[in-house]
């Protein structure tokens, strides 16, 4: 593997991850089940064609995964797309990529959580959404701040539960709908139905279905404390990103023709309701109770490991506050950012406790933008620096990933853009602050 001190770094994190646990921490990051909790949303948008929206954003996300393993190749640190794009394409440039992502990785935390409560309240409807936000932080903050090997151990126990509990519904739903519910049968329609399809319907949809598929991403901001050799996240990234992304086809297309026919009481239930018309109140609760603990736990605690990195690696190259780079001198954790993660996701969590839509929305913008500089980060260091001939990987590729990636943000809700751009406005003033006043020594990344 190459040592960090080629790149001007020290060892400060703890390597304890095998590849295995590299692919467990992605699929838990993406959670198999991920669509119980926007099926509403993107059935409403997607007009029915739910499978459709995956397969799409399934095809944006594997030309981006490939460009995150030519990178991590390259660039084996922390810091995922902001490292990359900072030495693949120019530093000003990693810099926004890093912005942006953190419009995701700060703001997802908190969306997995409002998740967990909606989930919980039928069960539980006594108490309040901001206990269980809370318990959740408290919670997902210790263990990541005890260390990695922890949170691998519960990444696996997590995983497992996940994949049983869809299991049980891939069998359940597919035994009642050939038993005659729904459509009666897995049929074609789910996947193209021409009499609504259009690219714009499409795009819309996959712009709220790909939030199920950001966190393989997140595997790269554990190369740092990766066992394995320079190829073992690139490597981690494809396959569970592919692996996460043929569960989430076949369970949205059993659950679409299920639906068939259904009226739904409000796009937050929707799944647990089709859970109920296959399987019973038992198939309903179980499924609340797994995305409950998968979105509030599993996934929340990688999504909190994964921005506690970035800000770390942003901080150690001076484009944070330093403080945020401290690490824990007994569990050789970023402490300080962990903590500040947990804080700002449970505020922003009581704010948008009643807009899960409008959070989604902005934290798809984010990620999604900041792919779009990954790929061309690929580009001009492979291509133009490296004069690559390995066009398929270098250059086909990442020119399929962006121009996806572009029209799903193209056809994004405009409100979520408005937003978005609020962000990057405000990343412009920041970079200004941070290069044209405090002058601050910054690595140099040519």
């Amino acid at each position: 593997m190459t040592s960090l001190e080629t790149f001007g770094y020290k060892q400060e994190l703890k390597r304890a991850l095998t590849t295995r646990d590299l692919i467990v921490y992605g699929m838990v990051f993406m959670v198999p089940i991920s669509p119980f909790g926007v099926f509403g949303f993107v059935w409403h948008d997607a007009k029915g064609m739910v499978p459709l929206a995956y397969l799409v954003g399934l095809v944006g996300m594997y030309f981006t995964a490939m460009s995150y393993a030519s990178m991590s190749r390259a660039f084996p640190m922390a810091g995922s797309v902001y490292s990359y794009v900072g030495r693949g394409l120019h530093e000003a440039a990693g810099f926004f990529a890093g912005w942006l992502i953190l419009l995701d990785y700060i703001l997802v935390p908190a969306l997995l959580y409002i998740f967990s409560a909606v989930a919980l309240r039928p069960l539980l409807p006594g108490v309040p959404d901001s206990i269980w936000l809370l318990g959740f932080v408290g919670f997902n903050a210790v263990v990541n701040l005890i260390g990695i090997q922890l949170t691998a151990r519960v990444n696996l126990y997590m995983l497992a539960f996940e994949l049983v509990t869809l299991l049980l519904f891939i069998v359940i739903g597919l035994i009642a709908l050939y038993g005659g519910l729904g459509a009666g049968a897995l049929t074609w329609k789910p996947v193209y139905d021409p009499a609504v399809f259009s690219l714009a319907t499409v795009g819309g949809a996959t712009s709220i279905a790909v939030l199920s598929f950001l966190g393989f991403d997140g595997i790269s901001t554990l190369a740092e404390e990766s066992l394995g050799g320079r190829n073992a996240v690139g490597r981690a990234t494809l396959l569970a990103l592919l692996l996460v992304g043929l569960l989430f086809v076949l369970q949205t297309w059993i659950a679409a023709d299920l639906a068939r026919g259904m009226v739904f009481s409000s796009a937050d239930t929707a799944f647990y309701e089709i859970a109920q018309h296959a399987g019973g109140t038992g198939l309903r609760v179980l499924s609340l109770a797994a995305i409950a603990l998968a979105s509030g736990i599993a996934n929340a605690m990688a999504a909190q490991g994964a921005v506690s990195r970035i800000l770390f690696a942003m901080a150690r190259d001076g484009k944070l506050p330093a403080v945020l780079g401290k690490i824990h001198r007994r569990y050789q954790t970023p402490y300080v950012s962990t903590l500040a993660v947990a804080g700002i996701s449970l505020v922003v969590g009581l704010f948008f406790d009643n807009r899960i839509d409008d959070l989604t929305r902005i934290v798809n913008f984010g990620a999604l933008t900041g792919f779009l500089l990954l790929h061309l980060a690929v580009i001009n260091h492979y291509v133009i620096r490296e004069r690559s001939r390995d066009w398929l990987r270098h250059l086909v590729m990442p020119v399929g990933g962006f121009l996806v990636i572009a029209y799903v943000l193209y056809e994004m809700d405009g409100a979520a853009k408005t937003m978005g751009a609020v962000w990057i406005g405000a990343g412009i003033l920041y970079f200004v602050v941070l290069y044209f006043l405090k002058k601050p020594t910054a690595l140099d990344f040519s």
